[in-house]
């Protein structure tokens, strides 16, 4: 089979990685990729960004692509499936309709409260002084939330009262997020650690992946700015049997039945984050593909053929496809450049990336923010191009091995500027 993957960054990296290993797999084109992508074996980097849906879908078509899977969420929320569709082309990525259960919090909060599906409480605003009056109104602190796609950073936290005003007006007024703030959610904060829980779904079965937890905060011990995702492990120990059947049956299987029922049914990726509240857990917010850094961690703990569970998808027939984890543990570090998640530098020489082998002895550098240079001095060489640059992951029998795996790759690699967390993967009680 002819694949063409969509993306970038270190999730991408991770399911190329993946996909090459599967027997059906001829040829990977990804789009854009990275610098990982473009020395795997059988990958090709093409020139075309995530957002160019009409040239995507030209080269969908001229290069006889048998199925094309979406990383990040923009393409999806954009319609890139229903326009595949219309040519005949598969694609593993829900369509428009069913991504809105990401592209837009509004609509993910009230289709959560009309299916009884556990939530906090949510207001929903388009105007900054009744946005304003509200939220300085109320007896605690609030979670603000721009209600359009933010690149994982539109969910503020306001730590007093005085706050509050500021953080709506950086989202409303000052536009900091773009669109994505022309609608905003004023939302309970609810306590306790948080959790995300992934399903491959074919519009009518699904299968959960194993648990993850990821570390959102930039510096150690949860401080400092959000950012995309910092580190993450899988699987999580709070994660018991009794509270996966749970969240199957609270959350999975009633979201999976009302899309269905709405005309929406959901193929791909579902993603939940949750939070395990004192009565029980509740979703935080539904994401349409693969979380970064979540995919790689679960990735690596796949014991079977990523394509051919794609394809069950893609086809209705996940009911009749078997997976298989590892009984090991991940845990992946994100190194990042210096004044990330604002402005950075790029361009910096990449040195010490493990040798030999993607995967060997359990050691994973997915690349991220990559590229190969293309002058002098670094010709042919990697180099920076992101604020999030690598993941660099590890497996072992515990959590605590997975990390000294983790930890042991991310002292040898040297760019000028990287920056990174010294703690992941060591408490699981994370929360708001």
């Amino acid at each position: 089979m002819r694949i063409l993957l969509i993306g970038s960054g270190g999730r991408e990296h991770a399911l190329a990685w993946k996909l090459s290993q599967s027997t059906h797999a001829s040829r990977i084109f990804v789009a854009p990729g990275n610098g990982g992508t473009a020395a795997l074996p059988d990958c090709c980097n093409v020139p075309i960004e995530t957002d160019d849906l009409p040239e995507l879908l030209r080269f969908a078509r001229k290069s006889a692509i048998d199925l094309t899977v979406v990383g990040p969420e923009v393409p999806l929320v954009s319609g890139l499936a229903d326009q595949f569709a219309v040519e005949g082309l598969h694609v593993f990525g829900p369509t428009a309709a069913a991504a809105k259960l990401e592209g837009s919090k509004a609509f993910s909060k009230a289709f959560l409260q009309r299916n009884a599906i556990p939530t906090a409480w949510a207001r929903t605003f388009t105007d900054f002084e009744t946005a304003a009056d509200f939220a300085t109104g109320l007896d605690s602190l609030p979670v603000i939330k721009a209600s359009g796609l933010a690149a994982g950073k539109g969910v503020l936290l306001p730590e007093t009262g005085d706050d509050i005003a500021d953080q709506l007006r950086a989202l409303m007024v000052e536009r900091r997020f773009g669109d994505a703030g022309n609608t905003i959610l004023i939302e309970e904060r609810l306590f306790g650690p948080e959790l995300s829980v992934l399903a491959f779904c074919d519009g009518k079965d699904f299968r959960l992946m194993p648990a993850a937890q990821d570390h959102k905060r930039l510096l150690d011990g949860d401080f400092g700015p959000n950012t995309g995702g910092m580190g993450a492990f899988a699987p999580s120990p709070l994660a018991s049997p009794e509270l996966l059947t749970e969240v199957e049956r609270t959350v999975m299987r009633p979201a999976l039945a009302a899309m269905n029922a709405e005309g929406a049914a959901y193929q791909g990726i579902l993603y939940a984050g949750l939070i395990l509240t004192e009565t029980g857990p509740k979703v935080l917010e539904f994401n349409c593909r693969f979380g970064d850094p979540e995919a790689q961690v679960i990735l690596p703990l796949l014991d079977c053929d990523l394509l051919e569970v794609m394809t069950a998808c893609v086809h209705g027939r996940l009911a009749g496809c078997a997976l298989g984890w590892s009984s090991e543990s991940a845990v992946t570090v994100v190194m990042a450049s210096r004044g990330y998640p604002e402005a950075y530098e790029t361009g910096k020489l990449v040195t010490g990336l493990p040798s030999g082998e993607l995967g060997e002895d359990g050691a994973f550098a997915f690349h991220a923010g990559t590229r190969l240079g293309t002058a002098d001095p670094h010709r042919d060489q990697v180099v920076t191009n992101g604020g999030r640059v690598l993941s660099v992951t590890a497996t072992g029998a515990t959590l605590d091995e997975a990390a000294a795996g983790a930890y042991r790759i991310v002292d040898g690699i040297r760019f000028d500027g990287a920056v990174w967390r010294t703690d992941i993967g060591q408490d699981s009680s994370l929360g708001q």
